[in-house]
């Protein structure tokens, strides 16, 4: 391959890179009370957190449910076009609904808002837009800003992936440290692969 055609694949490669680590850079910056109210309502739910998307959304809150399940917060992914189909029916009132929609808009999401409203979950949304449907119809709004998405044609999910995702990870392990979540829980709901054999031999 041409020297020249590398340097200009590392560059582009580096600027997607800086772009979205500035982007998790100023995230840090924007979370507040609102974010500490959230945290405090997930530690304490009564039932389960059931984290709803749909496309490239869909696929970070299946994360988001991951992680939050195997921190110590039974979890969940509902994909929302599954929601309109019947899977509202695992949802219940005692249960937190994490809805996740870059523009607030989606809507697969926003026509489970109806439904939503009489089964009376906790409804959390996860948007960049706080004028938006779903951040206006929630019961609280995680809101997160950006300049732009990482891709050279600035549309494809990429920044507002990654800083979903971020705020995912920051909301599970934020309330796994608030519930004394140890190295022994860990191990009990990840026996296997190569992080429950690192723990296996302490905590068998």
């Amino acid at each position: 391959m041409d020297e020249v055609i590398i340097i200009n694949i590392l560059e582009e490669a580096k600027r997607i890179i800086d772009i979205e680590a500035l982007a998790l850079k100023d995230l840090s910056i924007q979370i507040g009370d609102e974010f500490a109210k959230v945290i405090e309502v997930i530690a304490n739910v009564e039932g389960k957190v059931v984290v709803v998307g749909v496309g490239k959304s869909g696929h970070i809150g299946q994360k988001i449910a991951a992680t939050l399940s195997s921190t110590g917060t039974p979890s969940f992914f509902m994909h929302a076009a599954e929601g309109l189909h019947g899977d509202l029916g695992m949802i219940e009132k005692k249960d937190i609904v994490i809805l996740i929609s870059n523009s607030g808009e989606t809507s697969e999401l926003v026509s489970l808002l109806p439904s939503l409203n009489q089964i009376k979950p906790v409804k959390i949304a996860l948007t960049s837009n706080k004028y938006s449907t779903l951040a206006k119809a929630a019961n609280y709004s995680l809101i997160y800003q950006y300049d732009k998405e990482a891709d050279y044609l600035n549309v494809a999910p990429t920044t507002s992936s990654t800083l979903t995702l971020a705020i995912g990870d920051a909301l599970a392990g934020t309330v796994a440290k608030l519930k004394a979540f140890d190295k022994e829980n860990f191990h009990l709901y990840h026996p296997g692969g190569s992080l429950g054999k690192q723990l296996e031999k302490r905590y068998k």
